[in-house]
Order: C-alpha cells, then structure tokens, then sequence
C-alpha cells in the first residue's frame, strides 16, 4: 500500500524556518520525503544542519516578509506543490498604548503578506495546472480575543478567514489550503508569558495536557496537511492545543 503520508517527489517552501515552529515544520516535511526549502529574514543555517544530518535535501532562501510582496517572484518555474505560512511577529501593548507602526507591522507580516504569498503560489500552480498544499499557522487567538496583542489577534482571526475563502475557491482547481491553530507552544513568541509566573500558571492550569506544547508537537500536522491523506480536507483550521479550545 502506498503511504499516503509520504512526500517523497514534493517541494516544499516554509516560511519563517530558522527557529521554533518553522524549523521543525522544516524538518518534519524533510524526513517525509520532500525537498525543502527554508525561507527566513536570518539565516536558516541551524535547521539544515539538522536536515543534513537525517539525509535529506534542503536548501535556503532570504525572504523579509516586512515586504508583504517579497515572495511574489518566488515560484515561478521552481516546481513547489506545498507551502507552509509559518513567518510571523507579535507585538504586546495594552490596547490604549497600541502604536500604528506595531499594529502594520504585525498586519504586513502576519496577513498580508500570507495572502500575498499564497497567491503567487496558487498562480503558478494553475498556470502549470498542478495540485498543491498550502498550511497556514493561524492560532488560539484565531477563536479568541486574548489580551495586550490587538493587531496578532486581527491577523490570526484573518488568517483562519483567508484559509476558508481560499479553500473555497481553490479547493475544485486541487488546491488543498488548511491552517493548524498551535496551542501554547515553547516558542520565542510565548517567552513572555513563560517567564511570568502568573501567566505561566494561569495557562498550565487551562490546558488539559497539563504542558506546555513543543514545537514538534506541531509537525505532524503539517506533515499530514500537506500530504494526500489530507486530499478531502479544505478550509479546516486544526487545533493543536493540548486540549485548551475543548476546556
């Protein structure tokens, strides 16, 4: 039997892969068989090693998603079927406090430059009349408000908007576009609230799995999103939260 959750024979470009979620998204995709590459603003040097070392193919590639339009040019004859929106940034101010340049800057990274991206991408698949897989990484605050991060907030809820409208009008051109909505994972993005003993505990006591999740944790589900196990799935957002949304 065929395993339907093999990538062997894809290309696959993640964005935001030199650490955390991307970088074992990165890894994760290359152990199923695809080759990868690693798009970030700083070297992805520390995630090749660790593709290398498992025998697998990966290559990188400057992208600043500071410019929304800086992947436009990307895939163009470069044959990728599968692309993982993982690049993001936060920003933490009490909603009174909130500057406009935090705000746009978390809006061009997190949102605008997704659906740009993803654009180009669907272009030239349907120019080469090709399937693809497109993964983006919403989030909790893609359900919920949360606090002192109004503009991540608005770009998580666009990003599980996106991915549903897209789906909607990609889906019969055999573009499979899904997000997955990570819980609270041990990334950069969560130090702050890690290191606050109040926070830290408040959420440790919210979530049924009792830990805080590992960027690992999110992996497989990407692995199984860009897969053809996933050929039926389109415009889901899976939740991946160590049980916090069923609480």
């Amino acid at each position: 039997m065929t395993d339907v959750f093999s990538l062997k024979g894809r290309k696959a470009l993640v964005t935001g892969s030199n650490t955390g979620l991307g970088q074992s998204i990165a890894v994760a995709l290359a152990a199923a068989g695809a080759e990868v590459v690693c798009a970030a603003r700083r070297s992805p040097e520390e995630t090749l090693k660790i593709i290398a070392s498992q025998g697998s193919k990966a290559s990188s590639l400057d992208l600043d998603f500071s410019n929304p339009m800086a992947a436009r040019d990307v895939f163009s004859g470069q044959g990728f079927d599968i692309l993982v929106n993982n690049a993001g940034i936060i920003r933490r101010a009490d909603a009174v406090d909130f500057t406009e340049s935090d705000w746009d800057e978390v809006m061009d990274v997190n949102l605008k430059a997704l659906f740009f991206t993803t654009q180009a991408f669907a272009k030239e698949l349907m120019a080469r009349g090709q399937d693809g897989k497109v993964v983006n990484i919403a989030s909790l605050l893609s359900f919920q408000g949360g606090i002192r991060v109004p503009s991540y907030t608005a770009a998580k809820h666009g990003v599980a908007g996106l991915t549903k409208l897209l789906a909607n009008e990609w889906a019969a051109k055999g573009i499979n576009v899904n997000a997955i909505a990570p819980g609270y994972i041990e990334t950069n993005n969560t130090e702050a609230l890690r290191v606050d003993p109040a926070r830290n505990k408040a959420i440790l006591e919210r979530i049924p799995a009792n830990r805080w999740g590992q960027p690992e944790d999110i992996a497989g589900a990407a692995v199984f999103l860009s897969s053809s196990a996933a050929n039926y799935i389109h415009g889901a957002v899976l939740n991946v939260d160590g049980g916090w949304l069923a609480r």
